[in-house]
């Protein structure tokens, strides 16, 4: 697999394939959408399909590793609800992981409900993946206004 010699970048994609495989086991089990789009996040960020297959089972062994940054982590959480959809359908177990998920990434727990469906909303309407963040940064960037105004 990895060297002992393993960066960050790659510690951080792995620990955020490892989010994937355990919000796509949420419902039990990894079917071949789920899986594939796996895959594919693994491939964008220079991995081999049979690497990202090995980081998924053995999902254990990888630690969670917190982006140091608001944009990787809204494409973590990002990636995390588009796979929720991946399927067609949100089992109430992944809409609670991708919330719990949220919260662990940093994001304020008083919006993590909101900025979840405001992402798969985006995607469900097919919006592409720069206007939703944009839109979410917006949101956020108001409820945070918002939040210093009242205290």
């Amino acid at each position: 697999m990895f060297g002992f010699f393993e960066n960050e970048q790659t510690k951080k994609v792995k620990s955020h394939l490892i989010n994937l495989a355990t919000l796509a086991k949420a419902d039990g089990h990894i079917d071949e959408r789920e899986m594939s789009f796996i895959v594919a996040v693994g491939k964008k960020n220079g991995m081999r399909p049979t690497e990202v297959r090995n980081i998924v089972a053995n999902a254990g062994s990888v630690k969670m590793l917190i982006p140091d940054n608001d944009s990787e982590r809204f494409d973590q959480i990002f990636d995390l609800v588009d796979m929720m959809l991946a399927d067609g359908i949100v089992d109430e177990n992944e809409m609670d992981f991708c919330i719990v998920m949220a919260e662990r990434l940093g994001f304020r727990k008083a919006i993590v409900g909101v900025l979840v469906r405001k992402i798969s909303m985006g995607v469900k309407d097919g919006l592409p993946r720069e206007q939703i963040k944009e839109d979410t940064q917006n949101f956020l960037r108001f409820e945070c206004n918002d939040q210093n105004s009242k205290g």
